[in-house]
């Protein structure tokens, strides 16, 4: 009896035993808030991971992060620029502060001012997600490739009264140029469009407030760089929309997995990526994936943002290998978007590649008829470039130009969650297509001009008023800015050449009349609404106070415009230094909560340090 006893106890425990064992070995759902241990400042896009697994997440804009994970597993936490933090999982709470990395910051100014005593210690992983290293993030063959073209000019008002230009929403020049000064060189000249650096940074101006989607701006003051012309500064503001509010969204990733995407800044970081914006869908958006290599094919049909573990289970099970049927993927993910079409919502291709196209339509030209073809079918297109040392950014640029969409660089995880997370709706959501800027220069006023940057995207005059005229488009809360150099009448003109008279014929001397007006300009604006294919005109005359009592934000934006001549090696750069890049750019600090333009500024320091290195 007491055996049976006994045995019996020892059942009951051996019972209680396994599933106290069970228990902990449930996987519970973890969440918490990662934060800078300096200040508590939430760090976004910080990967969470379970160790010794391929399971994870990153957090969102507020800090936060959600992951399945058993009692007693390890959870690593990673963030560029900061210590690595191990944490073991015992609750369904687990808020941590994470440590900057000060070796990897003092690591970072000593690369970006060319010199080389620590380069041969041992970096640690957050070092070489900042500051990469030829060995470690880039290829030693550089075989990257940008489009050349003519820096704008002066222009005389007698001869050329108007200028017409398609904006640009784009910043990808501005991300890839912080990716070579960050390790060690100054850009490509080519690799530089001035208009994105500027462009790069979001500027207080006035939101609309009436029907229009988009409202102009316009300041004035002395140009930093020729202080005897004037700068001009033309911004436009679209309407905000809250994200709540934004209508739903049809997505589909269309994601490069041939042999060139393979490496951690490119296939894996842009998995990383997608998951970012994964972790922000609703339950009204879908996604579907299209993947292409040595040929297309969809990895996942429409699946509703509701099942995000499915999508990202598909995103974690790409790899990379094979050529680059860019075209045939472009094609098929088109076919996929208009199959999914959503009627008054966002139908959108997310384009992430290195643009190393090389099977089926490949050359520019071709990508370029290929997407003109789809444009009208209602299906926007965003591309996000990927690649270093690889980096195709013409074949890029001309989707970006020609697919009614927007074109980023993505350089690290940071940058991702600032393009998908930080500017969801601007990049994702269009408020205003085509929308072209014409502005008409009074004579009295001005005798030469000239716009910085927009070279790619120059229309002639009668493009305005064009309505099959392709432009660019603007996203939801999305700023433009655009700066034209001026001459005023009366100043000492060396720009403008003069040519021999004519031969055969002779050019009668026009009078100019003056209208009587005060005004130095006029702005005229065209878009049309998502939906629409007619456009509407705005306009605008602007008179110039001739003071330079101007804005922070006109002080910031004219430091990155005249930073980006000095990089370009521009022949209109007048007396431009790093110097006064550097000292104009500290009296636009006003609005900096993110810490953008304090960023800028060190790149400056550290180009003009590079410049010194190479010189020497």
């Amino acid at each position: 009896m007491k055996t049976n006893q006994f045995r019996a106890m020892m059942l009951v425990l051996l019972m209680a035993v396994v599933s106290l064992g069970m228990v902990n070995a449930q996987a519970i759902t973890v969440s918490g808030t990662v934060t800078d241990a300096k200040d508590g400042t939430p760090l976004v896009g910080c990967s969470v991971q379970i160790k010794g697994t391929t399971k994870g997440t990153v957090t969102n804009m507020n800090g936060r992060y959600t992951i399945h994970a058993k009692k007693g597993e390890m959870l690593l936490f990673q963030y560029i620029g900061y210590k690595q933090e191990r944490r073991v999982v015992k609750s369904a709470t687990l808020d941590v502060k994470m440590k900057a990395d000060e070796l990897v910051l003092e690591e970072c100014v000593v690369v970006g001012y060319g010199h080389e005593t620590r380069a041969a210690k041992v970096m640690s992983t957050a070092y070489r997600a900042v500051c990469p290293t030829p060995g470690i993030m880039y290829d030693a063959a550089n075989a990257e490739e940008y489009g050349e073209f003519q820096e704008n000019g002066f222009k005389s008002v007698s001869d050329a009264p108007l200028s017409t230009f398609s904006i640009d929403v784009d910043a990808a020049s501005y991300s890839n140029m912080r990716r070579f000064i960050n390790k060690g060189e100054l850009p490509p000249v080519d690799a530089i469009r001035t208009e994105e650096l500027v462009n790069y940074f979001s500027y207080d101006y006035l939101k609309p407030t009436g029907s229009d989607p988009v409202k102009i701006t316009m300041e004035s003051g002395a140009c930093p760089w020729n202080t005897n012309h004037r700068l001009v500064r033309i911004g436009l503001k679209a309407k905000e929309i809250p994200t709540d509010n934004l209508p739903a969204s049809n997505l589909v990733f269309l994601i490069d997995v041939s042999g060139s995407m393979w490496g951690a800044n490119r296939l894996d970081l842009v998995k990383s990526s997608l998951k970012l914006l994964v972790n922000n869908l609703r339950d009204k958006d879908k996604v579907a994936i299209v993947t292409y290599s040595g040929s297309a094919g969809v990895k996942l049909e429409a699946t509703p943002g509701s099942d995000k573990q499915k999508i990202r289970e598909a995103i974690d099970e790409l790899t990379a290998g094979g050529s680059t049927a860019g075209g045939a993927g472009i094609l098929l993910a088109y076919k996929i978007a208009k199959k999914n079409l959503i009627s008054n919502g966002n139908n959108r291709i997310i384009l992430c590649s290195d643009g190393d196209f090389n099977v089926g339509v490949s050359s520019a030209e071709g990508l370029e008829q290929l997407i003109e073809k789809e444009r009208k079918s209602g299906v926007f297109l965003t591309v996000l470039g990927y690649g270093m040392g690889n980096y195709k950014d013409k074949k890029i640029q001309v989707l970006a130009e020609k697919g009614n969409g927007n074109h980023a660089y993505i350089d690290n995880l940071q940058e991702a969650n600032r393009v998908l997370v930080g500017e969801f709706g601007a990049t994702l959501h269009t408020v205003a297509k085509d929308v072209k800027l014409q502005v008409e220069f009074n004579p009295s006023q001005v005798q030469a001009y000239r716009l910085v940057g927009y070279e790619s995207r120059l229309l002639k005059d009668e493009d305005f008023n064009n309505d099959a005229k392709d432009a660019g488009d603007m996203g939801a809360g999305h700023t433009v800015t655009a700066f034209y150099e001026v001459i005023p009448t009366g100043v000492k003109n060396e720009y403008v050449g003069k040519i021999d008279d004519l031969k055969y014929q002779k050019k009668e001397k026009v009078s100019v009349k003056p209208t009587g007006s005060n005004e130095l300009l006029t702005v005229k604006l065209r878009y049309k609404a998502p939906d629409k294919d007619v456009s509407k005109k705005m306009e605008l005359p602007f008179v110039d106070n001739k003071g330079n009592n101007v804005s922070s934000d006109f002080r910031f934006a004219s430091a990155v415009a005249m930073f980006g001549q000095l990089l370009r090696e521009s022949d209109f750069k007048g007396n431009a230094s790093y110097d006064k890049v550097i000292d104009l750019a500290k009296q636009g600090l006003n609005n900096d909560d993110k810490g953008y333009r304090r960023e800028f500024i060190r790149l400056v320091e550290a180009a003009k340090g590079l410049e010194r290195t190479n010189k020497n």
